[in-house]
């Protein structure tokens, strides 16, 4: 997995990615020194969220397809001593993570455009604060760069489900969150000091500069002897893990998700970076212990889909329910990865891009639906269609695709990882179908109790349809779950070469690679 590299002033004139990273947290200050025109606070946060999206679709248009570059770096010294630099670049793994956290982004801000929240200048702060430093996260390609903002953005994270979250139990979620990510984070880190002290190992007995590095390329060029390679693994599993969070990881989830606000619930479903960390460092870095310890982790895969499944199936609370659909999609999403093919990682890359379009869609339905309602339970709602129609329209689309309808972007996601799959192994395949099976039940019993069942009681007040707001925030994820099921080449041919890449190393082998490229262990 040799990668070249195209600087960003080459490509595209600056520092496009530094730009993305910085701007929202500029933006978070500037907003500090305003007074208290809540208007103009509005009003420059969605402008700071806009701009910061027009600079991602920028990044996504002048990006170079079908090619395993790692494209728009960015390079620096940050300290030298031990091997930690600023680098920063995006390649077909991450490009697409950007614009979708991006998206995102911008569509809370305008869902938030109408409530009345206490603190108002300290919440839209933080929502710029965290995605300025997920971006970070997505376009770091030195480790210890990288886990700054892993680590960083739990700041904004706890106080956004501390201080804004709906459920009474919030300060508890908060906590729960933080300790959860911060124990994973303390593993990972040793596995990254072990991964850098066999870079430096390397480079003492073959006399070559420097001696030290946690970056991304320099790693990749220095295969890790395969008896380290199982510990630094189960480390770098550890970090990643809870944050996704895996089975059987995932019990902060629930409670964030439905103690936390919305928006939260949002970017927590929507931007799936544990998995992510899976296919940008662990597989690449250790393949041959991926490769060891496959059926272990297509096992957690396969557990965490019917157990994820069968537990919203039973829920009444459709934001515990989606929890629980969260669990079982990245069940879908670790099988796939696991696979360890082209097929495989193909669909687990696409199908997390596609979760934030579904799953977190579905969540800002829910928040429509808590905002008419004031609950979130089934005993609330009930002949739902006949008073807010276009809320339940928009909403059956969304889930469909969250089950994986054909002509859905779920559909290609979930047919691309049960492919890769059946390539690894046919049982896999087997059980994982069922999860496909499962999700259609849960999701369409809830639809049809919640919105074609009978009425519990009448509502209190007149329920509203959706708004304009509303109705441009439903139908801008609408618009990019179907662009995606119904013609996904633009977004597979994005991810194809860096795809082909990963396969290919995991195929080979690092040692291979290695020698090919003129490195030795």
């Amino acid at each position: 997995m040799i990668l070249d590299e195209v600087a960003a002033t080459q490509q595209i004139g600056f520092p496009i990615l530094t730009i993305l990273t910085f701007l929202p947290i500029i933006g978070a200050v500037a907003i500090w020194l305003f007074q208290k025109d809540e208007d103009l606070i509005r009003k420059s946060a969605l402008a700071v969220a806009g701009l910061e999206l027009f600079i991602s679709v920028l990044l996504m248009w002048n990006f170079t397809p079908n090619s395993a570059q790692i494209q728009f770096s960015e390079r620096a010294d940050w300290i030298p001593a031990i091997g930690v630099g600023y680098h920063m670049g995006v390649d077909g793994i991450n490009v697409l993570f950007i614009p979708l956290t991006a998206f995102l982004i911008f569509l809370i801000m305008v869902y938030s455009w109408d409530t009345e929240r206490n603190l108002l200048k300290p919440y839209l702060m933080a929502l710029l604060g965290l995605e300025g430093t997920i971006v970070g996260v997505f376009a770091s390609l030195d480790l210890i760069l990288f886990f700054f903002f892993w680590e960083l953005m739990l700041v904004p994270s706890y106080f956004l489900i501390k201080l804004w979250g709906t459920g009474p139990n919030r300060q508890y979620a908060a906590l729960k969150y933080v300790l959860y990510t911060l124990t994973g984070s303390v593993l990972m880190l040793v596995g990254m000091v072990l991964l850098n002290l066999n870079y430096h190992a390397a480079a003492v007995a073959s006399h070559t500069e420097p001696l030290y590095s946690f970056d991304f390329i320099d790693l990749l060029n220095v295969p890790v002897p395969p008896e380290k390679q199982a510990l630094i693994f189960f480390l770098m599993f550890f970090g990643f893990a809870f944050k996704a969070p895996v089975f059987p990881f995932h019990t902060w989830l629930p409670t964030a998700l439905v103690e936390g606000p919305i928006v939260m619930s949002v970017l927590l479903a929507g931007v799936k970076l544990g998995t992510f960390g899976f296919i940008r460092f662990t597989i690449p870095l250790l393949p041959e212990a991926s490769k060891d310890w496959f059926w272990l982790m297509a096992g957690l895969g396969l557990v965490a889909i019917i157990y994820g499944a069968l537990i919203a199936l039973v829920q009444t609370d459709f934001r515990r329910l989606l929890a629980y659909s969260s669990i079982s999609h990245l069940g879908f999403v670790m099988l796939g990865l696991f696979a360890l093919n082209f097929q495989g990682l193909q669909g687990s890359l696409l199908q997390m891009i596609n979760l934030g379009f579904s799953t977190a869609g579905l969540f800002f339905m829910a928040g429509f639906l808590y905002n008419r309602t004031g609950s979130a339970e089934l005993s609330a709602y009930g002949g739902l269609a006949r008073h807010v129609p276009l809320l339940a329209t928009f909403m059956l689309v969304l889930g469909l695709a969250s089950i994986g309808l054909p002509g859905t972007n779920g559909f290609i996601g979930e047919f691309l990882i049960l492919l890769g799959a059946f390539r690894a192994h046919w049982a896999l395949a087997a059980i994982g179908v069922l999860g496909v099976i499962l999700g259609a039940a849960y999701f369409l019993w809830y639809y049809e109790r919640a919105f074609f069942g009978p009425m519990t009681h009448e509502p209190k007040r007149p329920l509203h349809d959706l708004r304009p707001r509303e109705w441009g925030i439903a139908v801008a994820l609408c618009v990019m779950v179907l662009w995606i099921g119904l013609y996904p080449a633009p977004f597979l041919n994005m991810i194809n070469g860096s795809v082909q890449a990963l396969a290919d190393r995991v195929q080979q082998g690092s040692v291979v690679q290695a020698v090919k490229a003129g490195k030795h262990p």
